[in-house]
């Protein structure tokens, strides 16, 4: 039996509920329902228009309805009169195929048929930035290598310790806090889980950093290259796959400790990931921070190439730990969903067709990327990787072709919309369309 939200809302003091989608863009979307609607919404669903978002629907479409999962339930811990719930979206009777937390869903399930969880945690970095957005919120933090600047952490202690105790309530077992690369910039750990647990909390993660950098009179961007000289927002993902209590990714008589089901996912990853930047990647601003030249700590902390490696942060992956990997591909701008979604759809393209990953790269690719020139390149620009993905056709037949037109129709409508105005070009300013557009993502 599904938890009875109408019940949970009286045991709670919970008064209004906020029932929310993310669409094909990131978008969170909500409708704030008061809690003696509850019952009613938890069986058929908040109503939407989905060409209200990023869904690639038309006006003329039928309403869509978000169904809560009452699994995700989140009590604000800032409000405790609201409670916060992911939605699955369906109209005419059926689930919307292009929502993004039904393509992770359909993915779960396909990994589901080998008795298999994938498992996940994601670093997600910020800025804090001034209410314009036009630069770092603290002008003292101004040192040329920033990264665990003790004092720029602890002027920032009290919205940072603010948003650890909301983790520490709400169970997601933070554990780490620190100033990140650029100046301005900070990142927090928590707990990594079931990639669905993951995906929700991510969602909520970038809303609850907004939320609260607000209230400090802030405000916070997940933007992936905000500012020209500083490094990017990246929001690397740890994953493994399991079999109940098995970490089926680990072998501690390999040389880095992965089993040979751990090289085959992750060589679907590296055989698809030119295609899948366009969701790890998904803005015109995304490609500032791939292949970027060195910023003013001395490197970009991105990637350039489509290689693995072991402990070594130059690579697009790399194996910190026996029975994991961390992709270091996507950005702050990926959307919480398609992220795992995409992950998990390439590491089962490589578990299916048992893809050979090749052997590890032990270099420093930020200065040896010259030695290896066949290696694969990551894609330029946006339409580089959207064009990538249309002629892929096992992501195609992954996620659906209809879904993937969808996506690439909604994303070249924003790559017109952009030339109509601006050029893009890696080496000249950022535009004010990329911020406008970007630095609420």
């Amino acid at each position: 039996m599904p938890k009875n939200l109408f019940k949970i809302a009286k045991e709670k003091k919970i008064k209004y509920f906020l029932i929310s989608f993310v669409d094909l863009f990131g978008v969170l979307r909500s409708k704030l329902v008061p809690a003696h609607a509850i019952k009613e919404m938890q069986e058929t669903g908040a109503g939407f228009a989905g060409f209200a978002a990023w869904l690639d629907m038309t006006p003329a479409d039928a309403d869509m309805f978000g169904v809560p999962d009452p699994d995700s339930l989140i009590q604000l811990p800032w409000n405790k009169e609201v409670g916060w719930l992911a939605s699955d979206l369906w109209m005419n009777g059926k689930p919307v195929e292009a929502s993004p937390r039904i393509m992770l869903k359909k993915q779960i399930k396909k990994l589901g048929k080998k008795g298999l969880t994938m498992k996940s945690g994601v670093e997600c970095e910020y800025f804090l930035i001034s209410p314009d957005g036009n630069s770092i919120a603290d002008p003292r933090d101004t040192q040329s290598k920033p990264c665990y600047d003790q004092s720029a952490l602890m002027r920032r202690y009290d919205l940072i310790k603010e948003i650890c105790d909301c983790m520490i309530e709400m169970g997601w077992g933070p554990y780490q806090n620190d100033h990140e690369d650029a100046n301005g910039q900070f990142e927090m750990n928590w707990d990594y889980a079931d990639c669905l647990v993951t995906a929700d909390r991510h969602a909520f993660f970038k809303f609850m950093v907004k939320t609260i950098a607000e209230k400090h009179g802030l405000r916070a961007t997940f933007m992936p290259k905000p500012f020209e000289n500083l490094t990017g927002n990246g929001c690397h993902a740890h994953i493994s796959v399991w079999d109940g209590k098995k970490n089926k990714f680990l072998d501690k008589s390999d040389n880095l400790g992965l089993s040979k089901m751990a090289y085959n996912f992750l060589g679907g990853v590296i055989k698809n990931a030119s295609s899948l930047s366009a969701f790890f990647n998904p803005t015109i601003n995304s490609y500032r921070r791939i292949n970027a030249p060195p910023t003013k700590s001395g490197a970009s902390w991105s990637p350039s190439s489509i290689s693995y490696t072991g402990n070594n942060r130059t690579h697009m992956i790399r194996i910190p730990d026996p029975g994991r990997f961390e992709l270091r591909l996507m950005d702050g701008s990926a959307n919480p969903y398609l992220l795992q979604a995409s992950v998990l759809a390439a590491g089962l393209d490589g578990l299916n067709n048992k893809i050979n990953p090749g052997k590890p790269l032990n270099c420093n690719m930020y200065e040896d990327y010259e030695k290896y020139p066949d290696l694969p390149k990551l894609p330029d620009e946006l339409s580089q990787s959207l064009e990538k993905l249309k002629n892929n056709n096992d992501m195609n037949e992954a996620f659906g072709q209809n879904v993937v037109n969808s996506y690439l129709k909604l994303r070249n409508s924003e790559i017109k919309e952009f030339n109509q105005k601006e050029n893009f070009d890696k080496t000249k300013a950022i535009t004010k369309w990329e911020r406008d557009n970007t630095l609420d993502c």
